[in-house]
């Protein structure tokens, strides 16, 4: 039977296989604005500013970093409706979610960065490098997650992972995955041993 727990001498307890129930805004991701029947008010294929800003017309620019698409409709709509339109009606819509970028590296097929959609999988981030390679160690999988507090990262058996055996956590916008091999430099293979007695956060 498959199993959502974190195993915490793993240092996974910052991990989760639970998808988030709403998608947030974060910058660079790249949505259209569809104001009814106001095509001049609408505009397509926007990116959100590093800042979180989206910039729009007449409206101006506005933090929605963070906020749902339903809150920025709310949002909008509130702003036309004072003293611009009568009873608006927006639909905001994601179009590309530019800023979810994973880096798989180490012994898998095809390393680099891959775009993914919301609730990939860390299984989805190995399956996007073509798997691991013939030689890799799935033993030794670790994931690095950027936080205010220094970096979080865990350690994952993928042969566990794969057999449900394990939790296969859904990955966050530029998460690092290193998939152990005795190809990577010595550095990697005594840390990706040591993450168990590291517990969760690490700084780099």
């Amino acid at each position: 039977m498959a199993t959502t727990g974190a195993v915490t001498e793993y240092g996974q307890a910052d991990y989760s296989a639970t998808e988030p129930a709403l998608y947030v805004l974060r910058p660079a991701d790249i949505i259209s604005v569809n104001v009814f029947r106001e095509p001049e008010l609408s505009i397509q294929n926007v990116p959100v500013g590093a800042d979180g800003i989206l910039s729009l017309p007449v409206v101006g620019a506005l933090k929605v970093e963070g906020m749902t698409t339903r809150e920025v409709e709310q949002y909008v709509m509130q702003k036309l409706g004072a003293g611009i339109l009568v009873n608006p009606k927006v639909s905001i819509n994601v179009m590309q979610f530019a800023s979810h970028v994973v880096t798989v590296e180490g012994s898998v097929e095809k390393p680099g960065m891959y775009s993914f959609k919301p609730g990939t999988r860390l299984s989805g981030a190995i399956s996007l490098a073509a798997g691991p390679s013939r030689v890799a160690k799935l033993n030794e999988v670790a994931v690095f997650r950027q936080r205010a507090d220094g970096i979080a990262v865990a350690k994952f058996d993928y042969a566990q992972v794969r057999l449900g055996t394990m939790m296969d956590p859904v990955l966050q916008p530029n998460d690092r995955i290193i998939v152990g091999t005795s190809g990577l430099s010595q550095f990697w293979q005594d840390f990706l041993k040591t993450v168990p007695a590291l517990a969760i956060f690490t700084r780099l």
